[in-house]
C-alpha cells in the first residue's frame, strides 16, 4: 500500500517576493521552501490550513505555505522566525512574504 501523499500539481504563476522576505531569508531557504510547497509540503501550517490547502488543489482556493527563516529555531506557523508563501486561487501569483507584512 501506498502510504505517501498523493499532491496535484498547480501553477505557480508569477513569483515575486516582498522586501521584507528579501532582506531576513536567505535565496537559497526561499527556492528550498518553494520546491516544498509546489509539491505539496505545507511546512509548518496548523492542521487546519493544511486540510483546507489540499482541499485547495480541487477547488481552486488560495494556498499557503509556512517555513521557519532558520530551520534551526522553532518556528509555528506565524512569529518572528516563519515566512509564507501563498499562491493566489487563480494561479497568477506565488508571493513569499513576512506574516506581519500581510
Amino acid at each position: 500500500m501506498n502510504t505517501q501523499k498523493q499532491t496535484k500539481t498547480f501553477s505557480l504563476g508569477q513569483i515575486v517576493a516582498t522586501p521584507g522576505v528579501l532582506a531576513a531569508v536567505p535565496p537559497g531557504r526561499m527556492m528550498d521552501a518553494l520546491a516544498r510547497h509546489r509539491r505539496g509540503d505545507w511546512g509548518c501550517v496548523c492542521p487546519d490550513d493544511s486540510a483546507a490547502n489540499d482541499r485547495a488543489l480541487d477547488e481552486g482556493e488560495r494556498i499557503l505555505s509556512a517555513y521557519p527563516i532558520d530551520p534551526a529555531k522553532p518556528a509555528k506557523g506565524y512569529g518572528a522566525n516563519v515566512f509564507w508563501i501563498i499562491t493566489e486561487a487563480d494561479r497568477s501569483v506565488t508571493t513569499y512574504l513576512l506574516p506581519d507584512e500581510y
